[in-house]
């Protein structure tokens, strides 16, 4: 099959991330399976206008946030390339495909925002006035979507695409894998101090906040250092520096900022717990990557989180979600050190469910289904 592919951000953008990781993988998939796969993205400083990237062809054209989508609509009516299938992944405003693509189609989810829309991070009133119109008007952005195939990576996110109007037999989970090559084959030692990590974005609807209060209340029991690893800049990330100076724990809390693969695993593997107080993920993944290198990971009964947290097993899930009930968990089973090695021991068990070779064989059979039905 020729396969076309939408997404507003490719592997390489400054702001891709999970989701950008995980459409990267299956679409590897697909073509060592025989397809070929075109990926059409947004256009970034500095950034080839075409290139390929382990054998898919990447397309920049627009920006992110609008552009790309028109652009799109425009390569796929007018260009000399037909397709038998194209892909159309949300992250915000989708590309509207039901409404000129007449081959199989195929979205693909990570989550739906909802709540998200309401903790973005402009400024006043900016953030509250896109907020609103983003919760009142995602459910819109659905009605073109009503007889196309979804595939998410979770059954919670599946639940909120139901909610929100597509028909559950629409709707397939394909759980994400992990990518272990830059995991060390020797793993360090935990560190002699005891350290809590926290590895994501650096923004609100992470719970990046949350996280920092958590520390603040570590602080008070007990003897920790903490690390904060992900990307952030500007005046939000001076506001979460002074959250820091304002708790008491400058000289004990590291920001790592974005780091690579390699030294990711490196800290993860170094820390003795993960938190991660998320509002709302589409699965997770970097609980996952956490636990491959035996680091429990303690986080809000979220959607997503309750997906990749496996409560008492992989880490543990806290009720209500507050900074104090996540360090009351943390704590707890930092003195209870055979509760620690355990969960430990347990979390590797449960990452290795989760690999990319299940994942692109299932996300494989499903666009070979929708072929099928299309002839």
């Amino acid at each position: 099959m020729n396969i076309l592919v939408f997404s507003w951000r490719d592997p390489k953008h400054p702001l891709a991330g999970g989701a950008e990781q995980v459409m990267h993988e299956h679409m590897k998939g697909w073509i060592a399976a025989g397809h070929s796969v075109t990926l059409f993205s947004s256009y970034f400083k500095n950034a080839k206008r075409e290139e390929k990237l382990d054998e898919v062809k990447v397309i920049r054209r627009g920006i992110q946030y609008w552009g790309v989508q028109i652009l799109g609509a425009l390569y796929y009516l007018f260009g000399n390339t037909k397709y038998d299938l194209v892909v159309d992944q949300f992250h915000g405003i989708p590309f509207f495909t039901p409404l000129y693509v007449r081959v199989p189609k195929l979205a693909v989810l990570q989550e739906v925002a909802r709540d998200v829309w309401l903790t973005n991070d402009l400024p006043f009133p900016f953030d509250k006035i896109i907020g609103i119109i983003g919760y009142v008007g995602e459910p819109l952005l659905y009605l073109p979507y009503k007889k196309v195939n979804f595939m998410v990576g979770s059954e919670s996110a599946k639940e909120d695409v139901v909610k929100i109007g597509i028909n559950k037999n629409l709707v397939t989970v394909v759980p994400h894998g992990v990518l272990l090559d830059d995991k060390p084959r020797v793993l360090p030692k935990k560190e002699k101090i005891i350290t809590i990590v926290h590895l994501g974005a650096l923004a609100k609807d992470k719970g990046i906040e949350d996280t920092i209060e958590t520390f603040g209340l570590l602080n008070k029991v007990g003897k920790y250092q903490f690390w904060i690893i992900g990307r952030g800049g500007g005046a939000y990330l001076d506001y979460l520096k002074k959250k820091v100076r304002d708790l008491g724990i400058k000289e004990n809390t590291t920001f790592w900022g974005f780091v690579t693969d390699s030294e990711k695993f490196d800290l993860l593997a170094r820390a003795h717990v993960m938190i991660n107080p998320s509002l709302l993920e589409g699965f997770g993944l970097v609980n996952i990557e956490a636990n491959t290198v035996g680091t429990p990971v303690v986080g809000y009964t979220s959607r997503g989180l309750v997906d990749s947290i496996r409560d008492g097993d992989s880490g543990a899930l806290v009720s209500p979600n507050t900074p104090q009930a996540l360090a009351t968990s943390v704590d707890g089973i930092i003195r209870d050190g055979k509760t620690l090695r355990r969960l430990q021991k347990s979390s590797v068990k449960w990452s290795k469910n989760f690999t990319w070779e299940k994942s692109k064989k299932k996300s494989l059979q499903l666009i070979d289904v929708l072929i099928d039905k299309a002839h």
